[in-house]
C-alpha cells in the first residue's frame, strides 16, 4: 500500500539510539547563544540600582531621597517595558528572517545584535541613551529564542526532540548564575560599566556558527525555488509554486495554523504572565515573612539569596523534567501536570508562608511549575508549524505571549494596592485556569513528524 500524499516525508533519523554529532553541535552552540541571551537580558536587573542612581545624579553610597527612589523606580519600568516592546519585535522580524534567509545566519545577527549593543551600555552618559541601547539589545534577545529552537527541533532524531528541546531551554538557568556571578564581581557601585563591556564576549559565538553549522536539510528542501520537473518524454511539469516563508499573514490566515499559532500565544501568555505576575514576586514575600527583624537592606539581600537558591533548584528540576515527561505521557499531560500544580501551589505558597523555612521550600516547589513549563514551549512551539513558518509561528507564541503576558504586571499591581501582595498574587495564579482551558483544544504532537505545508492537520 503506497504512502498518502499528505502524509509527511520520514524523517531518515527517526530511530536513531543517539543525538549524532552535529545534532549535538547544533544543540551546544544554539544552547550557548540562550545562554547568553538570558546573560544580556538579567544584566539590568543586576545593576540597575548602582546604573540608573549614577545616570539620575546620585552620589554612590549615598543615602537615595524619597524622589530619587522614585525616579529610579519610574526608570526602571520604562526599561522594563522597552525591553518587552524591543522583544516582541525583534522576535516577530527574526523569526520572519530566519523562514526567509536560514537558522544559521539569522542566530549569529541576533547574537551579534544583543552583544554589541549590550556592550555600548559602557558609554552611556545620559538615561535615555540607557532606554535607547535596552530596546535595541531586546531586538537581539527577542530574536534568539524562536529562532534557536528551530534550529534545535530540525536538527536532532525525532525521538530526541523534546529533550534536546527541554534542555536547550533548561539553559536559560546558565545564564542566570552567570548574571548573578557578574553582579558578585562586578559589586562596588561604580564597576557596572564593566559587567556590559563584557557583554561583548558573545559576539565570538557568530564566528563558531558560521564555521560550523550550516542549514538545516529541512529547511533547505522547503525553501528551494519552483521550477518546471522534467519527464521522460521531455515534457516538463511545473511544481506547485513556491511558498510564501516567514509570511505572518500566511501563518495567520491559513486555516490550520491559524488555531495553533492562537493556542501556543495563549500558552505562552499564561506562563510568562505569571512569571512576572507571580515569580517575580518571591523576594517579596520573603521580605514580607522576615517582617521587622532585620534592616530593609539586610532583607533584600536575605530575598536575594533566597531567589537565587529557588532558581537554581526548582526553577531547574522543573526545566528539567518537562522533556522526559513530554517524551512519556506526551505534551499536552505534561503541559496540564504543570498548570494544575502551579494552580494549587501558589496561592498555598502566598497565603500560607509564615517562617523562612515554610517560603523558601513553597517557593522552591512553586518555581518548579511556574517556571518549569518554560520548558515546554521551545519543545511544543516549533512542533506546531510547518518548516517555511516554523520559526514566525514560535516567535508568534512567544513573543506577542509575552506582551500579552506583561498586562499581568498592571494586573497585579492593581490588586496590590488595593488587596495586598499576597492576595493580589494569588488572584493572578487563576489565569492558569486559561492555559488548562487552550490545552483541552491543543494538538497533541509526542511521536509526530515536525508538520509540513502539504500534509493536513488535526
Amino acid at each position: 500500500m503506497s504512502r498518502p500524499e499528505t502524509e509527511p516525508e520520514p524523517d531518515p533519523d527517526r530511530s536513531s539510539r543517539s543525538l549524532g554529532t552535529s545534532a549535538w553541535l547544533v544543540f551546544t552552540i544554539a544552547s550557548a547563544g540562550w545562554v547568553f541571551d538570558v546573560y544580556e537580558g538579567q544584566l539590568f536587573a543586576v545593576f540597575k540600582g548602582p546604573m540608573l542612581r549614577e545616570l539620575l545624579g546620585g552620589a554612590p553610597g549615598a543615602e537615595l531621597t524619597d524622589a530619587l527612589r522614585g525616579r529610579i523606580d519610574w526608570h526602571s519600568n520604562v526599561a522594563l517595558a522597552l525591553f518587552l516592546i524591543g522583544g516582541a519585535a525583534g522576535g516577530l522580524g527574526f523569526g520572519m528572517l530566519a523562514d526567509r534567509v536560514g537558522r544559521v545566519r539569522t542566530m549569529g545577527l541576533t547574537i551579534l545584535v544583543y552583544s554589541v549593543f549590550s556592550a555600548l551600555t559602557y558609554f552611556v552618559t545620559e538615561v535615555w541613551q540607557l532606554h535607547t541601547l535596552r530596546f535595541l539589545v531586546a531586538i537581539g534577545v527577542g530574536g534568539e529564542w524562536a529562532v534557536a529552537a528551530s534550529l534545535v527541533a530540525e536538527s536532532v532524531p525525532t525521538r530526541w526532540r523534546a529533550w534536546a528541546g527541554g534542555a536547550f531551554h533548561a539553559s536559560s538557568v546558565i545564564g542566570l548564575v552567570l548574571a548573578s556571578a557578574t553582579g558578585w564581581i562586578f559589586s562596588e557601585p561604580d564597576q557596572w560599566r564593566w559587567a556590559f563591556l563584557i557583554g561583548l564576549l558573545p559576539a565570538l559565538l557568530v564566528l563558531w556558527i558560521r564555521l560550523s553549522l550550516r542549514e538545516p536539510e529541512r529547511w533547505r528542501r522547503a525553501t528551494q525555488d519552483s521550477g518546471a520537473v522534467p519527464t521522460p518524454s521531455g515534457h516538463p511539469v511545473p511544481t506547485a509554486p513556491r511558498r510564501s516563508a516567514g509570511s505572518l499573514g500566511q501563518l495567520l490566515g491559513d486555516r490550520r495554523w491559524r488555531p495553533r499559532a492562537l493556542i501556543g500565544m495563549g500558552l505562552a501568555a499564561v506562563g510568562l504572565g505569571t512569571y512576572w505576575g507571580v515569580f517575580a514576586f518571591a523576594p517579596e514575600l520573603v521580605k514580607d515573612v522576615l517582617g521587622d527583624s532585620l534592616s530593609d537592606a539586610e532583607k533584600q539581600a536575605r530575598a536575594s539569596q533566597v531567589y537565587s537558591l529557588i532558581t537554581l533548584t526548582g526553577s531547574a528540576a522543573g526545566l528539567l523534567a518537562f522533556a522526559p515527561l513530554a517524551s512519556t505521557i506526551g505534551r499536552r499531560k505534561t503541559f496540564l501536570l504543570y498548570h494544575v500544580g502551579a494552580l494549587v501551589l501558589v496561592p498555598l505558597t502566598f497565603l500560607t508562608a509564615s517562617t523562612l523555612l515554610s517560603t523558601v521550600i513553597l517557593l522552591t516547589l512553586m518555581a518548579a511549575f511556574v517556571v518549569g513549563m518554560h520548558a515546554g514551549y521551545a519543545i511544543y512551539f516549533p512542533e506546531l508549524f510547518p518548516t517555511h513558518l516554523r520559526a514566525t509561528g514560535s516567535s508568534f507564541c512567544f513573543n506577542v505571549g509575552r506582551i500579552l503576558g506583561a498586562v499581568m504586571l498592571l494586573v497585579r499591581g492593581g490588586l496590590g494596592a488595593t488587596i495586598g501582595v499576597r492576595p493580589a498574587v494569588a488572584v493572578v495564579s487563576l489565569v492558569f485556569l486559561v492555559g488548562i482551558a487552550l490545552l483541552a483544544i491543543a494538538p497533541e504532537t509526542k511521536d509526530t513528524e515536525l508538520p509540513e505545508d502539504d500534509q493536513t492537520v488535526a
